[in-house]
């Protein structure tokens, strides 16, 4: 057996389907399905069954996803300490981060990187999903979470605060009575419906959206108030502060990645340019920049910068 064949079937097994292993491997679904089938005939044992709820595998295809998978290990773990050896740094570093982020404040960061580490194929991925960085989806994950998988090691980079933003006129003639609080309906991530469903106990929206890019800009239509990262919403100057952060608003800004990675020079390399970056802008994500209103008492931000697994001395 060839370890192409074994990788495009390990797709298939965990994507379910041969478009989405297709679509994660970045080839035609032909292709998927010639090498499948060619391999099913090399081995003379059906792997995998059509379902109307897409392919599963047959006993044999689960025997050879947990060879394939043993062999997947072994070759990431040789990878990961042979790049850790490598002098001159060189080879894809495949990020993924929060959409919100990725397109603002963290591009800068991402873009002195590359200028400092040429040689290093930087690949930007967005997503809010969860990405399974042990089958290498991607090498790091950029995420905003108060508990990251125990699977995963890595470095909290800061604090990311939250405040109730709108438009500055909306905001102002509200507090004076002279238009009603509307929120905006949001079902951009877990965190902000749910802190929106506890701030406005009426649960009525006359306009809804699905993305943090959209809650912006509908606050800026006058359509009514929302949740915003502070990095976010102190940055425009058409928004202003609807309701000050507080602490159960929090979100911790993780940098994760593979065991297996940890001594990867590419990583480490990209771990602390993001420490060192994030270090410098931590009162952008704090919602404590100059010249806007400090929190204090039961709403204070406190940083934290330390590793995820306990013990572990990698920063």
């Amino acid at each position: 057996m060839q370890w192409d064949d074994a990788r495009i079937f390990l797709a298939v097994a965990r994507e379910g389907s041969f478009s989405n292993a297709a679509k994660r491997l970045g080839v035609q679904h032909s292709t998927v399905s010639r090498r499948i089938h060619a391999l099913e005939k090399k081995l003379a044992a059906p792997l995998v069954e059509r379902k109307a709820s897409g392919y599963v595998l047959t006993e044999a295809g689960e025997e050879l996803r947990q060879s394939a998978c043993r062999i997947e290990k072994e070759l990431l773990s040789f990878e990961g300490l042979v790049g850790g050896q490598a002098e001159d740094v060189a080879g894809e570093l495949r990020v993924t981060a929060i959409a919100n982020m990725a397109s603002t404040v963290l591009m800068p960061y991402f873009a002195r990187f590359s200028a400092a580490y040429p040689m290093i194929e930087l690949s930007i991925q967005v997503t809010n999903n969860s990405v399974r960085l042990s089958e290498r989806e991607a090498d790091v994950a950029i995420r905003q979470t108060n508990k990251p998988l125990e699977t995963l090691i890595g470095t909290r980079l800061t604090t990311v605060a939250s405040a109730a933003y709108g438009a500055r006129g909306y905001c102002a003639a509200v507090k004076s009575g002279k238009a009603a609080e509307k929120w905006i309906g949001v079902d951009c991530c877990e965190y902000h419906r749910t802190w929106t469903k506890q701030a406005w106990l009426h649960a009525d929206h006359e306009f809804h959206v699905d993305e943090t890019s959209l809650t912006l800009a509908a606050m800026k239509e006058g359509l009514g108030v929302g949740f915003l990262p502070c990095f976010l919403g102190d940055s425009d100057p058409e928004l202003a502060r609807f309701h000050e952060p507080e602490k159960q608003h929090e979100l911790g800004l993780w940098l994760l990645y593979h065991y297996d990675l940890r001594n990867t020079k590419r990583v480490v390399l990209f771990r602390q340019h993001m420490q060192r970056e994030i270090r410098q802008a931590a009162a952008l994500f704090e919602g404590t920049a100059p010249g806007l209103p400090q929190p204090s008492g039961p709403g204070q931000i406190l940083v934290h910068d330390r590793p995820w697994r306990q013990g572990w001395r990698g920063r």
